[in-house]
């Protein structure tokens, strides 16, 4: 039988079943549905993803699904999205500046370096940290799928973005979730929906350089707003819309890139606040979520959790946590802007492959995928520590104001008349690529810096190695030199 086919029928049963469980009463368990239907776990799961979906039952990792306790009733409070009419029509500034498009930023953490350099520069997975056996076994068993090689909805199959959904913390529903190629392509598409070329755009500074590069290749003018430990300063965020009249503003709030900082939650509601009374949408790129550290506790919700009004876009995406070429992300947007999100999309790329997609459930709907998560949590604490520990040992002299619980690299201060490129060029000669910390301003650096990625190496050893190969590089530099006694 098709699989679509089983999946309706057999969600039209469990839909029909339901009155005989009380409220709250749990459901059979996915082996009994399995058993007594005959159909597959991958069908069951999607069945009750589909109920799930539609306000019926409530499913709950390890416990089971459930009957919902209530009347199916909105996940979050309507909200008024009216107020983005206007801003979807203003203009911004209406001199354009020229588009350029300038990829050096982003090929720093993309190109694999020559054999036998250390790679402090990486911005993915070490294969070695990637899952790749399930992965592998993913894309098998999807590709197999009846309809599998077909065309998917234009916006994603309905259970991957109900998944999507779900991490976003049930503040938004399946139906307002566009699947994308990756994290690159949403923020393309949204950065392009809303705001016109020549708009000024607030950007966090230090930001993620690949941002800045879509920012200048859409002819889009990026403004800086200082980030400390704790995020974005609202009061600075304040007076950037101000001067700036500005519509957007992008933002990582979790473990930001490369500052590792953690947007503070006594601004969580200022930044929402000043965006709304600006009428601008935030541009939420939760990018390493899935790369949380073992110590980190309790993460802070997605801002687009406690925002009813539209306006935080989410961008979120599997690709940090898997591989580099597993591109499969999320944007998830209410009112006007979703349609207009909608449409850039299928005009840039039509929708992404279905094999991709159906890969996608498979790998987070199987044992492998919470079992890959606890494990590269502890290696990535693992990581952080040695080489946290490497450098205050061998390389004191290079500040290191804020160790993240989360995402993959280290921000360094190098002493004050250092050159960044002149260190990074240093480093390559002794063997190991580092990233220079210019290209993640769009103004002029209030210093120079370095990001080390303690991601894309193989262990502990290389890690020592790597800051031992730094220290002789520092060592060729008057400037990087460790203080005398």
């Amino acid at each position: 039988m098709h699989e679509r086919s089983s999946v309706g029928e057999l969600t039209k049963r469990l839909r029909s079943e339901l009155d005989r469980y009380s409220p709250g009463g749990k459901l059979p368990s996915s082996r009994a549905l399995v058993e007594r239907f005959r159909v597959s776990p991958v069908t069951v799961s999607r069945a009750l993803a589909q109920l799930a979906a539609e306000g019926l039952v409530v499913t709950r990792p390890g416990a089971g699904a459930f009957r919902a306790a209530r009347p199916p009733a909105p996940a979050a409070p309507a909200g008024d999205t009216s107020w983005q009419e206007v801003a979807l029509s203003a203009d911004g500034a209406a001199d354009l500046v020229p588009r350029s498009a300038d990829a050096s930023g982003v090929l720093a953490s993309l190109a694999a370096p020559s054999p036998g350099v250390v790679e402090f520069n990486g911005g993915y997975l070490h294969p070695s940290l990637q899952p790749e056996r399930a992965m592998a076994a993913a894309l098998s068993r999807a590709g197999r799928r009846p309809g599998a090689w077909g065309r998917p909805p234009m916006e994603g199959l309905p259970e991957l973005r109900e998944w999507f959904a779900r991490g976003i913390g049930g503040a938004v529903t399946a139906a307002e979730v566009l699947v994308t190629a990756g994290g690159q392509a949403a923020l393309t598409t949204a950065l392009r929906a809303l705001a016109p070329p020549g708009a000024r755009v607030l950007v966090e500074s230090p930001t993620y350089p690949g941002m800045l590069a879509i920012c200048r290749a859409a002819g889009l003018r990026p403004v800086p707003v200082p980030v400390d430990a704790d995020g974005v300063k609202p009061v600075l965020l304040a007076d950037a819309f101000r001067a700036s009249g500005a519509r957007v503003f992008v933002c990582q709030p979790l473990f930001q890139n490369p500052t590792g900082a953690v947007l503070a939650p006594g601004r969580r509601p200022d930044v929402l606040r000043i965006a709304r009374e600006a009428g601008a949408f935030v541009i939420e790129d939760d990018f390493v979520r899935r790369l949380v550290h073992e110590d980190a506790g309790p993460l802070p919700r997605p801002l687009a959790a406690d925002d009813p009004d539209g306006v935080v876009v989410h961008v979120c995406s599997l690709t940090k946590a898997t591989s580099p070429s597993f591109r499969v992300a999320a944007l998830a947007a209410r009112g006007p802007a979703l349609e207009r999100l909608r449409a850039i999309q299928i005009v840039d790329t039509f929708f992404v492959p279905r094999p991709l997609q159906e890969a996608a459930l498979e790998l987070v709907g199987s044992p492998a995928w919470p079992r890959h998560l606890r494990a590269v949590s502890a290696q990535l604490r693992t990581h952080r520590d040695t080489m946290t520990v490497a450098l205050l040992r061998d390389l004191p002299e290079l500040a290191l104001p804020h160790i993240p619980r989360g995402g993959y690299h280290l921000w360094l201060r190098l002493p004050d008349g250092a050159d960044d490129t002149a260190l990074t060029a240093a480093a390559l000669r002794a063997g190991v690529a580092i990233t220079p910390g210019r290209p993640y301003f769009s103004a002029e650096p209030p210093a120079a810096y370095i990001r080390l990625s303690f991601a894309a190496v193989a262990g502990t050893g290389e890690i020592a190695e790597g800051v031992r190969r730094l220290r002789a590089a520092c060592d060729e530099l008057p400037g990087c030199r460790p203080p005398q006694a």
